[in-house]
């Protein structure tokens, strides 16, 4: 009886230390669902205009002669508008009213969408998840990113205890994709990732060591200082910006003569040594010459519209090359300044995102 009793009691424990452990899981679980942020709004460049792109824009998007149905998705209005048959391909926070993904997930393959013809397959459960989601929570659009201003992002609490808010911003960012930031690195790598981040070359064995000796808390920021003060840091910055403006010291067509545009490249490197306003570095190469009293570094600026090819032979014919000097100015501030190719709307629609 004594050994029954024992037994019931056990019983009963475990089935009240269960309920307990089932009650505080529950209570667990709600709390953390409680403390979990909600996921941040999908964006449309980000998220849904490359799926949308690489699947349904060739038959409904920018391309008039090759459009179908009258449906056009890169366009937020017509997107959302009433079709010939009477649905909305997208109805913004209804994803069962929306023609959209009913046809992305039908096995009719008369309706199917991409149509078997397409021959690109059938969208992932990922993609269709996430079109979903965007429409559930308001399909709203965003223009092309060359014309969205910046945001100061919000600061992530996954590294708050991070001195600079760039680290803050990357451990956010690494955090949601699961990733945590690698350890500090050594020293002397850290002298050498600095050296060729900043002046493009390699440090040296005498100053790495200094680096490395040095004790003070602010010896990174000298090491900075030191790189930035360097000449070097004004050759290193100004290679990408003289690809972009087409820089070369000859002509470029058959006879390539030699064309003496070093001064401008100079002068590239200097704005950037002395660390020229962003304002001015654009507003005198664009137009310095135009500047009321313009001084001499000032016009020498706006050679930068004056860096495209150039033919030097005779029988040229002026007005062609007038044109296509103009279309290279047009083009190339298009790619620096606005972030967008111009090339092909030269000729055609701009069909290409």
């Amino acid at each position: 009886m004594r050994r029954s009793s024992f037994f019931v009691r056990s019983w009963a424990m475990g089935l009240i230390l269960s309920a307990a452990a089932a009650a505080a899981a529950a209570g667990f679980a709600v709390a953390a669902a409680i403390d979990t942020p909600a996921p941040a709004p999908l964006s449309f460049n980000r998220d849904i205009r490359p799926i949308l792109s690489d699947n349904c824009f060739g038959c409904h998007g920018p391309d008039n002669a090759n459009r179908q149905a009258g449906l056009r998705l890169d366009v937020h209005d017509q997107a959302i508008a009433e079709l010939d048959s009477g649905t909305r391909a997208i109805v913004p926070e209804d994803v069962e009213a929306s023609e959209l993904v009913a046809r992305i997930v039908s096995d009719d393959p008369d309706l199917v969408m991409p149509p078997p013809e397409a021959k690109i397959g059938r969208l992932s459960p990922e993609q269709v998840a996430t079109l979903r989601r965007w429409i559930a929570e308001g399909a709203a659009y965003q223009p092309h990113w060359a014309f969205v201003p910046p945001a100061k992002p919000e600061l992530s609490e996954a590294a708050a205890s991070a001195e600079q808010p760039i680290d803050r911003i990357v451990a956010g960012r690494l955090a949601e994709r699961g990733i945590a930031l690698q350890p500090e690195a050594d020293r002397a790598t850290l002298a050498r990732r600095a050296s060729f981040d900043i002046t493009g070359l390699p440090p040296t064995p005498e100053e790495v060591a200094a680096f490395v000796a040095d004790a003070s808390p602010n010896a990174y920021e000298k090491l900075l200082d030191r790189l930035l003060a360097s000449p070097r840091y004004g050759e290193r910055m100004a290679a990408d910006w003289l690809d972009i403006a087409r820089y070369a010291d000859s002509y470029g067509f058959q006879v390539d003569r030699e064309r003496p545009m070093w001064p401008w490249r100079d002068w590239v490197i200097a704005a950037f040594n002395k660390n020229l306003p962003w304002s001015h570095f654009v507003t005198w190469q664009v137009a310095g010459d135009l500047l009321p009293n313009a001084t001499d570094e000032q016009v020498l600026a706006t050679a930068f519209n004056r860096l495209h090819q150039q033919e030097s032979e005779g029988g040229s014919i002026e007005e062609e090359y007038r044109v296509t000097h103009v279309n290279d100015r047009v083009t190339t501030f298009g790619t620096a300044f606005l972030g967008l190719t111009l090339e092909c709307c030269r000729c055609h629609d701009h069909k290409f995102d």
